[in-house]
Parts: C-alpha cells; sequence; structure tokens
C-alpha cells in the first residue's frame, strides 16, 4: 500500500466497499453479466446503489441479476439489453433508460477478434465495441450525466494501451488488409484511455469527473469469447492471474473514492494512480481522436439513415 491510497492489488471489490453506503447512486455498467462486470454490478448492489446491468446478451444478463438479487436481498439492479456493436441498440436503450440522473458509468465491456470482423455499422469490431460503442453510450448518456452532481465515467482499460506506442490516425479503426489481433486490442485500449482524458478536460468544470483503469493482467473474463486460443490461455493462466472479485476492485474504487477530484483524468490500477503512456495523456491527440470518432459515428449514423428512408 502507498500513502493515501488503501488499497492494492490483492484488495477485492467488497473490501474495497466495506461500509459504504450508495443509496441513491444510479450506476451503468457494460458486461455487467459476466466476470469482472457481473463482480462490479455485484459489490456496487450490495452496497446500495441502483444497479443498471446493460448486457449483450439479455437473458445471461437476467440469470446474473437474479444471482445478485439472492445474495444480496432488497438489492436495486436492472438488466437491459444492450449491443455495443450496433448504435441502433445503444441508442435505445440510451432513450429508454427511466432514469433522470445518472450518477457513473463503467465502461467495463469489451472484446479481442482473432480475425477481422465489421459492426452493424461498419466498424473493425473490437474498436467498434471497446471504443466506438461506449464512446456514443456515453455522449447518449451525457445530459443524465451532467444532470448529477459529482458523476463519473470510468473506462476500462489496459496495460495494452502502450501498444501501439503512437495511434496512427491512417489505420483508425484497422481495416481487413492491415489488421492484427493485439494491435487492434491495444488500438482500442489507447483509444479508452484517450476518451477518458478528453472526457474530463470537455467536462470537468461541469461537475463529471473521468479516469481509465487497468482491471488486472487475464482475470476471468468474457472478453476472449470469440477466440478459441485466448480462452484457452485464460483457464491455463487462471492459477495465477487476480480474481474476478480483485479484478474488480480498480473499478469500484473510481467509483466510489473520494474525493472524486484526486481521481480526475487519471490512470489506475491496483487500486492506486499509475504511470500510462506518453501517448494516453496527450491532450492534442485526446482532442483530435474525440472529434474523428465524432465524425465517423454521425457518417454512420447518416449512413443508417438513408439505407432506412
Amino acid at each position: 500500500m502507498t500513502g493515501q491510497w488503501p488499497f492494492d492489488s490483492s484488495s477485492t471489490a467488497d473490501q474495497v466497499l466495506a461500509g459504504k453506503d450508495l443509496t441513491g447512486q444510479v450506476v451503468v455498467i457494460t458486461g455487467a453479466n459476466s466476470g469482472i462486470g457481473y463482480e462490479t454490478a455485484r459489490s456496487l448492489a450490495a452496497a446500495r446503489a441502483t444497479v443498471i446491468m446493460a448486457c449483450r446478451e439479455v437473458e445471461t444478463g437476467r440469470l446474473a441479476k437474479l444471482k445478485i438479487e439472492a445474495a444480496h436481498p432488497g438489492s436495486d439492479v436492472e438488466c437491459h439489453e444492450v449491443n455495443l456493436a450496433s448504435l441502433a441498440s445503444i441508442q435505445s436503450f440510451c432513450d429508454e433508460l427511466d432514469h433522470d440522473q445518472v450518477t457513473t458509468v463503467i465502461c467495463n465491456a469489451g472484446v479481442i477478434c482473432p480475425d477481422y470482423e465489421e459492426t452493424d455499422d461498419g466498424f473493425e469490431y473490437t474498436w467498434g465495441v471497446s471504443h466506438a460503442g461506449h464512446f456514443f453510450l456515453v455522449q447518449q448518456l451525457l445530459p443524465k450525466l451532467l444532470a448529477t452532481p459529482k458523476s463519473r465515467v470510468i473506462m476500462l482499460s489496459s496495460e495494452s494501451h502502450r501498444s501501439p506506442a503512437r495511434l496512427d490516425f491512417e489505420s483508425l479503426p484497422y481495416r481487413r488488409q492491415n489488421y492484427s489481433v493485439m494491435k487492434a486490442y491495444g488500438q482500442a485500449k489507447l483509444c479508452n484511455a484517450l476518451m477518458a482524458v478528453e472526457l474530463d478536460r470537455r467536462y470537468s468544470s461541469r461537475g463529471l469527473m473521468a479516469c481509465f483503469v487497468h482491471p488486472g493482467t487475464l482475470v476471468t473474463t468474457d472478453i476472449g469469447r470469440k477466440s478459441a486460443v485466448f480462452r484457452l490461455i485464460m483457464r491455463l493462466a487462471r492459477p495465477f492471474t487476480k480474481t474476478p472479485a480483485q479484478g474488480a476492485a480498480t473499478s469500484v474504487f473510481c467509483a466510489s473514492w473520494n474525493p472524486y477530484e484526486q481521481l480526475a483524468g487519471r490512470y489506475f490500477s491496483h487500486c492506486q494512480p499509475a504511470r500510462p503512456s506518453e501517448e494516453a495523456t496527450d491532450p492534442a491527440i485526446a482532442s483530435r481522436l474525440w472529434d474523428f470518432t465524432d465524425q465517423l459515428l454521425k457518417k454512420a449514423i447518416r449512413q443508417n439513415e438513408r439505407v432506412r428512408a
């Protein structure tokens, strides 16, 4: 443990939240039906937050909701279908969300694709789900976030944000001809970091804090669901890595730590500040990525509208 930061790599989500009462807080968590996302949702629900589970697979999400409610009677948990590979699905979720205010959004979901795939809107799948989908989700929830005092957005990045070392806008997102599974994943995680930095810069004066986290190396997760090889690696590595409860600890730490200004725009790993790559906190790159992503999404939405017309 270091100085003022009371938790470390062995801490669990329940230990981080011990003694905290989050009654009245509304927390949206993507990918909350399994792994780190489930433990994040469960521990926050146990601390009396209203938890919105935003899940691609709604049936497994509902089972996870029932499991949380059985473990923590009286908890307030909702499950909604959200496919981050579809802007239309994200829009529907945000339009139908029956809460005037949102305290925290934890952008937890992610994926690794062994082969090139595209989202419903034509983006490379890893980047489209991990970055573009979360970017659009947060954009649509901004009015609810800004209506809430001391709101937060927590981006799950990774130590993989260090590779590639620089964000190549000419290869953003990767295309079929230059696709590399690990480069695509690293690119998406770097974009997660940069999104947090720019989000905090743009909206901190209006009471919104954003930061990015590394949950831990190869913790049990559904991120490799598209790769049999990656799933095997995860199983073999499991005895030497964090548990899901430990993997969720840094997310819930950033969702609950006060004063929350101490988290603003920073990178956290093992529930403590960590040093990110130089690129991840470059304000010019962060601003450029924000505008770049915004324009790509607007173009995709216009194309979708023309198709429907």
